[in-house]
């Protein structure tokens, strides 16, 4: 399926329509995030000229981007893919690193998804994923 955005643009008083291929745009995102990946040595055990942006599956790309990128590139990650999405990849992969990333993980719980109370949103998070590998 081709999807294709379309987007209007204020410049002055003028309008001016872009078409842009959604595909191609997400597309772009991930390598220009993937490639920052490189540059932060995040593949440091790997050979990293067998790693692409294509062989690592969406929620490992967004647990990789919360773990080693700023916040204006986890930004990014909100334009290509749903919140629901990124917040799975994070409950998934980062949450049950617990102390290591507890921190970072509070940060996140209160800044992207409106924890009120993030440490306890978290330590729950923790607990049911413990709870998970047992039953």
């Amino acid at each position: 399926m081709h999807i294709i955005w379309i987007v209007l643009i204020l410049i002055e008083k003028y309008y001016i329509c872009i078409v842009v291929d959604k595909n191609a745009y997400r597309d772009e995102i991930k390598k220009t995030l993937f490639e920052k990946f490189k540059r932060e040595n995040a593949f440091w055990s790997y050979d990293s000229n067998l790693i692409t942006p294509e062989s690592l599956q969406d929620d490992q790309f967004i647990a990789m981007t919360m773990r080693y990128l700023d916040l204006p590139d986890i930004d990014q990650l909100f334009t290509i893919f749903s919140m629901q999405k990124i917040k799975n990849a994070w409950k998934k992969f980062l949450v049950p690193e617990g102390d290591y990333l507890f921190t970072l993980n509070r940060f996140f719980a209160w800044y992207y998804f409106n924890a009120k109370r993030p440490d306890s949103y978290i330590k729950s998070i923790q607990t049911r994923y413990i709870n998970s590998l047992y039953s």
